[in-house]
């Protein structure tokens, strides 16, 4: 499960502009490259888990709407093989600010987060014996 799909990008984006960053053939094929965008989706996708997965357990089984934004202002980005408009690069400017705040906790995300490591005390831990130093248990290091 990809965090936003084709059909999100063309509502987003409109088929024009997909169709003019994604015909790479030559000649161009005049349709939508799906295997270009599947590429700049999982790219998209790999970029969120690899910011979130300090924090939240990745990948998110739901899509919560702000993160298919991200998700949808990246895989554009990417897709752009030349420098892209600058709405489109202030649009991925924010969407990476926002992912990092989501990772560093100022931005909320409800998601499901990873379970605090327990040690399973409070403080200091004692063995159970002492261990003294003496001549025969260093041995070799004296």
């Amino acid at each position: 499960m990809t965090y936003a799909t084709l059909e999100n990008l063309t509502e987003r984006y409109g088929a024009d502009m997909l169709l003019g960053i994604t015909d790479r053939a030559t000649p161009p094929a005049g349709g939508i490259d799906t295997v270009v965008v599947a590429r700049a989706l999982a790219n998209a996708d790999a970029t969120i888990n690899g910011r979130l997965g300090t924090r939240f357990v990745v990948p998110l089984a739901e899509t919560p709407p702000d993160i298919r934004e991200i998700a949808e202002a990246i895989a554009i980005w990417k897709l752009h093989v030349y420098k892209p408009d600058e709405k489109i690069e202030a649009d991925y400017k924010e969407a990476m600010k926002t992912l990092e705040g989501m990772a560093a906790g100022s931005v909320v995300l409800h998601a499901t987060t990873l379970a605090p490591v327990e040690t399973g005390g409070t403080g200091a831990r004692l063995t159970d014996r002492d261990r003294p130093l003496t001549a025969e248990n260093l041995r070799g290091y004296i």
